[in-house]
């Protein structure tokens, strides 16, 4: 069963004959896990890659340290050999001694048989929307062009909820957007990781989009909300 969408704004070459050779990461996990993670394949209102990081966010939440051993290493491989050919190749590339890196990996340990994501069509109608609204503006940031906070834009919907959201940019791929925000490089509070990995506000419901963007080619938005069970 494969699930992985391996486009991404520039695609990932083959790893040449000298890169480590890695087992496929499906393998290390059961088709009953897998089919349990994909709660959002029947969710015509997203796309394969939108679908993708719902799968990849709920593994990640199932058992965090099999999630960073398998498919986060997967990623770090083929971004990395993909970033070679940049002259800027020490900034972009992710780096298995930054302190991310190692606290990504401490963090997900303590990961296991979280509540996994489902997820929402009016949601990710104000995700597609704020998306869309990224792109044709060509800004980045939580607030829409006319003002709205996430809170107002998730609270025209669902009122007086619980709510977050997290922007990735420059990947098209599910696993691309998932790992990036997970490794949340670059921003200090981590706020992209602990809302993926959050049980306390009861996020429990997710709404998913990924649009073009003129600047970064790509802007994914998840917005997250607590509704009941």
């Amino acid at each position: 069963m494969k699930i992985i969408t391996v486009t991404l704004c520039l695609l990932f070459p083959l790893l040449s004959p000298n890169a480590v050779q890695r087992s496929d990461p499906d393998d290390s996990w059961t088709r009953e896990e897998l089919r349990m993670a994909n709660t959002a394949g029947n969710a015509d209102y997203l796309t394969a890659e939108e679908k993708d990081m719902v799968i990849y966010m709920n593994l990640a939440r199932m058992d965090g340290a099999r999630f960073f051993d398998t498919y986060f290493q997967e990623f770090v491989d083929a971004h990395n050999q993909e970033m070679q050919q940049y002259g800027n190749y020490e900034e972009v590339k992710v780096s298995r001694n930054s302190s991310y890196y190692r606290s990504l990996r401490r963090d997900l340990e303590n990961v296991k048989n979280f509540p996994v994501f489902w997820p929402d069509e009016a949601l990710s109608r104000i995700a597609r929307a704020h998306g869309k609204d990224l792109n044709r503006n060509n800004f980045t940031g939580h607030k829409s062009s006319d003002g709205r906070s996430v809170a107002q834009r998730i609270g025209a919907v669902y009122p007086n909820k619980s709510n977050g959201e997290c922007l990735a940019f420059g990947f098209s791929s599910g696993l691309s957007n998932i790992c990036m925000l997970l490794l949340d490089k670059g921003v200090a509070d981590l706020g992209h990781r602990k809302i993926l990995l959050n049980t306390s506000s009861k996020l429990n419901t997710v709404g998913l989009s990924i649009q073009s963007h003129k600047r970064y080619r790509y802007t994914a938005v998840i917005d997250f909300v607590s509704l009941p069970d």
